[in-house]
């Protein structure tokens, strides 16, 4: 596993550099070595839970914690907003910088660890989307909360999408991605002066997590297959269902609110 920050630092660097500018650089920041229809998947997934709280966020100071290549850091901006986007990875700060140069839009971004950063600010919101899922260690995890608390002001928002399922699942849990239980994040919010206001749904269907823990075992046409059928049953009702069924979801759409 990669215990220390400059490890995994290491890691979303080399996948910033193969594939930050491939295409519209989802393999740089879903899931790495799956088909492009499954990444696309996942991010249909996050917009379509995103989508009413970034809507939300405008005009207002933003946090945006692990920006990868400017997805979200992009519709932020539109809304007006003035963004200060964090990732460990300096070249897809240099991606998502590229972006919204390319779209006439700005951003205050840094080449940082969110365990660590100061900015100096204070936030009205903050964004985070399978970013802190990516921290391995407990005693660092609780530290990137406390220090995302400690600069936003009291009564602002903070925004996530994790791997966050019902129960203790380690089924999928890689050497860089650990699926903590959802009791994990409503402690660590609640820990660190946030009230947790929604958790809604992202993508209740079970047939993809049934998948991934075999996938390496699997020659690779035969792992294509497994996996294109998962998201093929899975996409249509993860999209219609998700809201109906966050129990049910393996990823997260949690709301907070930071109290003191």
């Amino acid at each position: 596993m990669f215990e220390s920050a400059d490890t995994l630092a290491g890691y979303w660097e080399q996948r910033a550099v193969r594939f930050a500018r491939q295409e519209d650089g989802l393999a740089a920041v879903c899931s790495y070595g799956m088909p492009r229809f499954y990444n696309r998947s996942i991010e249909l997934c996050q917009q379509r839970a995103l989508k009413p709280w970034l809507q939300d966020i405008r005009d207002s100071d933003v946090l945006e914690i692990g920006c990868g290549v400017g997805r979200w850091t992009e519709k932020l901006a539109r809304s007006g907003n003035r963004v200060c986007g964090v990732d460990l990875s300096p070249t897809m700060i240099e991606e998502t910088d590229r972006r919204m140069q390319r779209n006439e839009l700005s951003a205050d971004l840094h080449a940082a660890d969110i365990s660590e950063f100061k900015s100096g600010r204070q936030f009205d919101a903050a964004v985070s989307v399978t970013v802190l899922q990516h921290i391995m260690n407990d005693a660092r995890f609780d530290q990137a909360f406390g220090n995302i608390a400690s600069q936003m002001r009291p009564g602002g928002r903070f925004v996530l999408l994790e791997a966050a399922p019902s129960d203790d699942d380690v089924r999928c849990n890689s050497p860089i991605f650990r699926a903590r239980p959802m009791s994990a994040y409503r402690d660590v919010l609640q820990n660190n002066g946030f009230r947790v206001d929604v958790v809604a749904g992202v993508d209740p269907m079970p047939f993809k997590t049934w998948v991934l823990p075999y996938l390496r075992s699997m020659p690779r046409p035969l792992a294509v297959a497994a996996i294109g059928a998962a998201t093929a049953l899975s996409l249509p009702f993860d999209l219609a269902l998700a809201s109906r069924l966050p129990k049910q979801s393996w990823h997260k759409l949690i709301v907070a609110t930071r109290e003191s």
